[in-house]
């Protein structure tokens, strides 16, 4: 609250009596001070109550008038005369040019000193009023901390500093205002939050109506984050320190926040990474955390990001709510996203690659899937996908695959880690960019393939179920290692006669040596399906696509292996 000339007639033992210039009463008085000068303004720094007996007026009208425009131009609050001393009475030519300066002349029948300490007082008293206003208002702001986090903080400060307040992200988004609404305020906060480049920084913005004070949140090095305060100028000295109080509750609360945030996401990762490393069934993880509902985009970055920064970077790229459900570990191969797919913008049409319509082939064709030339597909536009903001905002390269499902995450996760051991690049690459790949998904069924493997494999995993022995696993090592005992045993980590034992086993099972080239393919592609057709689609064959959905059926009913 300023003390305005008409407060200060008010005063206590005050006896002012205002003879000109009613339309200034409201300028402020920062001080009273008494001039006999035929010109004080150089000695005057703005917010003066003038006092003088007269001796410095000008005898002329030209000059007094003059006089009057020098201290309103000057800021003078007031200009106050004690009569009878040295002039009987205001010249009516020097209340005229107050009226028209809008400057307050009053007859003061207190004595200087008087008035001095009146006003003196009047801002020590209004000082100790407003250091009790901010400990009311700091203490109000811890409470509203405690029981509404950011919401409250802002919501108290801007109550008590009688203005408006705005929290913006580290890059100057914006994240939560008071009142809710978007002001036109904003968007100069905003800039100046930009416009530092990232440092911690304070500053006012104060076009003479308002003050937008901006302050950075953190306390040491890049800003976290932004507080943005408006209040009618000039900027109170309370408020600047209710703003720095603020600011440090905001930083504790944001830091806190980040800190719960890293620890839900390391105990969300943890059980991604089971489910990875086969020690978790797929299914299981939807029931012990919250996850977004299918399709995925699972993105592999770089290895060398912390999860601190991962989890930074999710909540500037995702919607509002989505950061709850997306999971993150950090993994030897690098950092692993699993988020929702990002099916709302140009470029991901219901879930397909870009430039596929709902109905499955680009333009609603359903048309033979590999007859397709290279030339008729759709260019790839990975502007929609959130691994590309996501690799951006970590600045580092990246790859990505669909996963149409829970149980396929392991397989998105090699894919994409594939394309970032692949390197050739800085940005963000998506398996359904890479067009071998995405012709390759396009020549199978998913479901039709899943039923072969199943049918292929059955034989082997019953054994194992009855006797014991990895057939599955030693029959994939001995392929991966080209035939080579001694190299698939060492991989398994078994003595080379258990090797062999076990894939006489498997020959005897399965109902075909591994000499033969048929019986081999099918053991072959029953193992690497996974591997070989990226994971993610979810279309269904048509009558010209490749038929192994009929004769995996007709396996199954019959219980054979095709």
């Amino acid at each position: 609250m300023a003390l305005t000339v008409a407060r200060t007639m008010a005063l206590p033992g005050m006896r002012m009596r205002l003879l000109a210039g009613r339309s200034g009463t409201w300028r402020a008085v920062r001080w009273a001070h008494v001039s006999e000068l035929a010109d004080p303004v150089p000695w005057l720094s703005g917010g003066e109550l003038v006092m003088t007996i007269g001796l410095g007026l000008p005898a002329e009208p030209d000059g007094r008038r003059a006089y009057v425009e020098r201290l309103a131009a000057a800021g003078c609050a007031a200009l106050a005369f004690a009569l009878h001393e040295a002039m009987e009475e205001v010249p009516d030519d020097l209340l005229d040019a107050a009226d028209a300066c809008g400057l307050p002349v009053l007859e003061v029948l207190t004595s200087f000193i008087s008035v001095t300490e009146a006003v003196a007082r009047w801002h020590a008293d209004e000082r100790v009023r407003g250091e009790r206003r901010v400990v009311a208002a700091q203490e109000a702001m811890a409470r509203a901390a405690l029981a509404h986090g950011t919401a409250g903080i802002l919501r108290t400060l801007a109550e008590h500093a009688a203005g408006e307040a705005l929290l913006l992200g580290p890059h100057g988004e914006h994240k939560h205002a008071v009142p809710a609404r978007e002001r036109p305020w904003h968007a100069r906060a905003a800039e100046a939050a930009a416009a530092s480049g990232g440092g911690r920084s304070a500053g006012v913005l104060d076009d003479g109506i308002e003050a937008v004070q901006v302050h950075s949140l953190g306390f040491s090095g890049a800003a976290t984050g932004w507080l943005a305060v408006r209040t009618a100028s000039p900027l109170d000295w309370h408020v600047r320190m209710l703003t720095s109080h603020a600011a440090c509750l905001l930083a504790i609360e944001l830091l806190g926040l980040r800190v719960g945030r890293s620890r839900m996401h390391a105990q969300r990762g943890a059980l991604l990474a089971a489910v990875l490393d086969g020690r978790l069934p797929a299914a299981r993880l939807g029931e012990l955390c919250s996850v977004a509902a299918a399709p995925y985009e699972v993105v592999v970055a770089r290895p060398g990001v912390s999860l601190e920064a991962a989890v930074e970077a999710l909540e500037e790229v995702t919607e509002a709510g989505d950061e709850e459900t997306a999971l993150v570990c950090v993994r030897p191969e690098g950092t692993v996203f699993v988020l929702p797919e990002n099916t709302g913008l140009p470029g991901d049409q219901a879930g397909g690659r870009p430039g596929e319509q709902a109905g499955g082939r680009p333009g609603g064709q359903a048309g033979g899937r590999l007859g397709e030339q290279a030339g008729e597909r759709p260019g790839g536009q990975a502007g929609g996908r959130l691994g590309v903001r996501l690799c951006a905002r970590l600045g580092v390269a990246g790859g990505g695959c669909r996963a149409a499902g829970l149980e396929e995450l392991p397989a998105a996760v090699r894919h994409a880690a594939a394309l970032v051991a692949r390197g050739g690049g800085d940005g963000y690459a998506h398996v359904d960019d890479m067009e071998p790949q995405a012709l390759l998904r396009d020549a199978f069924v998913p479901e039709a393939a899943r039923r072969f493997s199943t049918a292929v494999l059955r034989p082997l995993r019953e054994h194992e179920a009855r006797h014991g022995g990895d057939l599955v696993g030693t029959l994939r090592a001995y392929l991966e290692a080209g035939d080579n005992a001694e190299t698939a045993a060492r991989r398994l980590g078994v003595h080379r006669n258990t090797l062999r034992r076990r894939l006489a086993a498997a020959e005897r099972v399965s109902g075909g040596p591994l000499t033969d080239p048929g019986h081999r393919l099918r053991l072959w592609l029953a193992l690497s399906l996974p591997d070989l057709v990226p994971p993610g689609s979810s279309r269904a064959a048509n009558g010209d696509a490749v038929r192994l959905d009929r004769r995996a059926r007709d396996a199954d009913a019959e219980g054979r292996h095709p």
